[in-house]
């Protein structure tokens, strides 16, 4: 098991799935997060890194920041046929500017469960004295 993986974990949900993501900061929990929702859709030891893609957003509420993030993270993957394995994140203020690393589609990588999208049902970020949380369900 990698580092991120200690760092997500899931959750039960009547249909579909929940993401939870751990971090010191912030946004170590929002790349977290976005490494559970794509672990459910292909194996990370399974992909390259032969794409990039930038992703850049302003949202001043934390919850909606996370759904964002992953919602994007979907749009790019789609816009590109492409799944994604490792991701970097920077907040400065309202503005994130982040980045995803993987490849696209093809007949080597096993599919998973696809994920449609990210969703505000038991949406939650939060920070404690061990870290932060982001946790929200993703439709599958």
């Amino acid at each position: 098991m990698n580092k991120m993986q200690e760092q997500f974990a899931y959750f039960e949900h009547v249909s579909d799935i929940g993401v939870i993501g751990r971090g010191q900061k912030l946004t170590d929990a929002f790349v977290a997060a976005a490494a559970a929702m794509f672990a459910i859709m292909a194996a990370p030891e399974s992909l390259n890194e032969t794409l990039a893609v930038e992703i850049r957003f302003t949202e001043s509420d934390k919850e909606l920041a996370l759904v964002t993030w992953l919602n994007r993270l979907l749009a790019e993957a789609r816009v590109h046929g492409a799944v994604f394995r490792r991701f970097e994140l920077e907040q400065e203020g309202d503005s994130y500017v982040g980045k995803a690393y993987g490849c696209t589609w093809n007949d080597s990588i096993p599919r998973g469960t696809e994920v449609k999208g990210a969703t505000l049902t038991a949406l939650s970020v939060k920070q404690d004295e061990t870290g932060w949380e982001a946790r929200c369900v993703v439709d599958v």
